[in-house]
């Protein structure tokens, strides 16, 4: 199995999730369902398969999460400087637009595009690696292609 790159803070918030899920969402299901089959009859019971497919739900993402975490290769960007490589902060201006985006280039499972946070499977990080600052680089994008010029790069 490949090795799945992650940065210190989403390890810790894959991490966070399990727990909460192992310990309160896990009981308070199995609970919820232990109440649904008090009220009678299972077959015609809707909060029993309700609550039945929300336990489904929770295993899955248990053990989704716990693969993860067991192939996880925590990189501290802190340690790293230079050309941008996984968890570099890079500030970026659009050459078309003007304007600026700062993103952090970090692993696929902790990646939020709103939060700032790039997947390093994406057009834009796969173009970035390697690239210094100053450098200029096209990327092609679902909306077309884009060109956009590396203002900075921070390791934090």
């Amino acid at each position: 199995m490949e090795k799945i790159p992650m940065t210190p803070s989403g390890f810790a918030a894959l991490e966070a999730e399990l727990k909460k899920l192992k310990t309160e969402e896990r009981p308070a299901i199995i609970k919820a369902i232990a109440e649904a089959r008090e009220h009678g009859d299972l077959s015609e019971n809707a909060e029993y398969h309700s609550a039945r497919e929300k336990q489904s739900f929770i295993e899955g993402r248990i053990k989704e999460l716990e693969g993860i975490l067991s192939l996880a290769d925590v990189i501290d960007p802190g340690k790293l400087s230079g050309a941008i490589k996984f968890g570099a902060r890079v500030t970026l201006v659009d050459e078309d637009t003007d304007e600026e985006k700062t993103w952090q280039i970090v692993g696929e499972h902790e990646a939020n595009i709103e939060a700032g946070l790039l997947n390093i499977k994406s057009p834009i990080a796969r173009a970035l690696i390697g690239k210094d600052e100053g450098d200029s680089v096209e990327v092609r994008t679902p909306g077309g292609l884009r060109s956009y010029e590396i203002l900075s790069i921070q390791y934090s």
